[in-house]
């Protein structure tokens, strides 16, 4: 540590004890901030006191109310009890006045708590019922209060470490909301918390069967009311809905009737690890011009729609809840939002407002949408040639394709023959270096020439040790390639043509459903991190476990780091990074980085530095001979070399900037 480096650390740590000392509060202020303390504390106490005395006595006002109504109704029944022994016809009569007044107060009470419901105040009170629509893909709960889809079980899938049953829960009821509003005499209200009525039931079908279940929200007028129909078929993850206004056309612009939608849920924790679930939980869109469009997995956003969307989708990592309006739903008037959330139990708030055209207008009004709550499985979603597969995030560009007709294609092929994911894994690695075996070659061997080529690289660098002289060292290492038919460029073309692979694999293990809760070796789940060890405590940016196949990963990386190093002809430049510091500091970047990705992911790249490890070794010792590339370099240097155009541009370019250079 030199001078300069320690006077630096005093003076640092003088002006934060300095700072420390100034921002002391002195006893005075330190006695003043706990008595402002102590009279919030007591303010805050009478507060609560107070709320509880007011509610005790609000509860015994009607308690009181009640008892007295109690009284008044056991002397009436009494009374009755003795009028039916003398006069039963009269009994009979009082007893239907006094039925019809009950009615009558209660219709008038209902009205009067219930006025923010405009057209439908009749309908704020009933019996909520569950009812279960069933068929061999899901389980879709639907409730008579707020006529909706409550709760939606996939199955054949459960949430991590769940053994009661296979079903997996994309919503539920206490923490979701789904409705039609409507904007009446200046108040605004949603069918959500309305109670509907069906005469149907719930049912079950499969194969070809399909069945449906109508719900009706009953106006103050009878002949006026919504309708909601849902559609189910067997084998299918597809619900049909249908919507219909009849009678209410009060209620809608009739030269432009419009449906206003609002669907919101909190999305229930169902992966081993909720942070990395509550990264890849989003709102997605996809509109009919566009790709699909998404809302940042991090923090709260909201997005107005730009275009009209195809289908809006609650993506919930593996797993997804589409609704689709084939008609679109209208740009500018409708809106998604993510909302951050924090504990295990939730991942995120996902909520969209939808407005969407009658596809039928007149004094009925009435749409057609679909519900699709899925699996994000590629095949799956592809099937049903609505983009749906979008929702994976495969990379974009060329690395989506390299996932999507190579990678895909093979792990799908591999996955057929019944194997355990983790010898899927080793084989598809193997499979990709194979492929990649000829561009390493050309890597390996570009390398051995730039090893020959390092003593005269390194004595240029002495020759001209100076900045100014820069321009004269890269001229006569030009000159120094040319003259011996190395291309410095030749082993940097391979890396470029391997990236999509390296970086598309990085995108299909964390997004393949595939490897959800399959485990191998010691990972339980190769869709999530694997821990040998729980930590109990947090460490910033790490976590609060230790993944043995991160740690395997970054230790093969080092150990391929170290056989590379040989090759690198660089060390620290003036006013550079030393670059073999850089390739040694990435493996432990890595650590932290990779500690609580997918399992599967860094063992995938633990085994392709395996096997890079090994092509390496092979490669050096039995196929390419630094011996005979010296010989061959040595010949090029006696062999007159023409010029290309390209050179001949190039040096004119730097004889122009020596004069130049000169001048000044």
């Amino acid at each position: 540590m030199d001078k300069n480096t320690l006077t630096g650390l005093v003076l640092i740590a003088a002006i934060l004890i300095g700072f420390s000392i100034f921002n002391t509060p002195s006893e005075t202020e330190f006695r003043s901030q706990q008595i402002r303390d102590s009279i919030a504390k007591a303010e805050y106490f009478n507060r609560q006191q107070q709320q509880i005395a007011n509610q005790a006595e609000k509860d015994s006002l009607n308690r009181l109310i009640r008892m007295r109504e109690d009284s008044i109704a056991t002397a009436d029944a009494l009374y009755l009890e003795e009028l039916r022994q003398t006069d039963p016809w009269m009994a009979d009569s009082l007893a239907t006045v006094k039925a019809a007044e009950k009615r009558q107060r209660a219709k008038a009470k209902s009205l009067a708590r219930n006025s923010k419901y405009g057209s439908f105040a009749m309908a704020a009170e009933g019996e909520d019922q569950d009812y279960i629509l069933e068929n061999e893909k899901m389980k879709v709960v639907l409730s008579g209060k707020g006529g909706r889809v409550t709760s939606v079980a996939i199955k054949g899938y459960k949430k991590y470490d769940s053994y009661e049953d296979s079903t997996l829960n994309l919503m539920d009821k206490a923490t979701s909301g789904f409705g039609l509003y409507f904007t009446e005499n200046g108040q605004r209200y949603n069918t959500n918390n309305l109670y509907w009525e069906t005469k149907d039931k719930g049912f079950e079908v499969t194969g070809n069967d399909s069945s449906s279940i109508t719900f009706r929200l009953y106006a103050n007028n009878p002949s006026q009311y919504l309708e909601y129909t849902y559609g189910l078929a067997g084998n299918s993850y597809h619900l049909h809905f249908d919507v219909k206004a009849v009678g209410l056309s009060h209620l809608f612009d009739p030269s432009h009737p419009k449906f206003r939608l609002d669907w919101k849920i909190l999305a229930p924790a169902k992966e081993k690890s909720v942070e990395a679930e509550r990264r890849t939980t989003t709102v997605m869109f996809k509109s009919f011009e566009e790709k699909r469009d998404y809302l940042y997995e991090t923090g709260t956003d909201s997005m107005a729609l730009e275009h009209a969307a195809y289908w809006v989708d609650f993506k919930q990592n593996f797993f997804s809840a589409f609704i689709v309006n084939e008609k679109g739903f209208l740009p500018n008037e409708s809106m998604v939002k993510r909302e951050h959330l924090t504990g295990n139990a939730y991942t995120c708030g996902l909520k969209a407002d939808l407005v969407f055209e009658a596809h039928e207008g007149g004094a009925n009004p009435s749409a057609r949408l679909e519900f699709m709550f899925a699996p994000n499985h590629f095949q799956t979603l592809q099937r049903y040639n609505r983009d749906y597969e979008q929702v994976i995030d495969l990379g974009w560009g060329i690395f989506g394709w390299v996932n999507q007709y190579l990678v895909i294609k093979v792990f799908n092929w591999l996955e057929g023959t019944g194997m355990s994911y983790g010898i899927i894994i080793l084989i598809l690695t193997l499979l990709i270096k194979s492929i990649l075996l000829p561009i390493t070659y050309r890597t390996y061997k570009s390398s051995a020439k730039m090893r020959v080529l390092k003593p005269e690289m390194e004595a240029l660098t002495k020759k001209y040790p100076d900045k100014k002289d820069a321009m004269k060292k890269q001229q006569e290492q030009m000159a120094l390639y040319r003259k011996t038919g190395v291309n410095p460029l030749a082993g940097c073309v391979p890396m470029l043509i391997q990236m999509p692979i390296l970086y598309a694999m990085f995108r299909f293990f964390p997004s393949s459903i595939e490897l959800r809760q399959e485990g191998f070796l010691w990972a339980d789940d190769l869709s999530a991190y694997d821990s040998i060890l729980d930590l109990g405590f947090n460490i910033p940016f790490y976590g609060a476990h230790i993944s043995l196949f991160t740690l395997l990963m970054a230790g093969s990386t080092i150990l391929y780091t170290r056989m590379n190093s040989g090759q690198m002809t660089m060390g620290a430049q003036p006013g550079m990074p030393n670059m073999k510091v850089m390739m040694y500091l990435f493996p432990v970047m890595m650590l932290f980085f990779f500690n609580s990705y997918s399992s599967g992911l860094s063992y995938y790249y633990f085994l392709a530095n395996m096997i890079s490890i090994g092509q390496m070794w092979l490669v050096k010792n039995y196929f390419i001979n630094e011996g005979k590339i010296r010989e061959k370099i040595e010949e090029n240097k006696k062999r007159p070399k023409k010029k290309s155009k390209f050179q001949e541009r190039l040096e004119e370019v730097q004889r122009q900037q020596r004069e130049k250079t000169k001048r000044k």
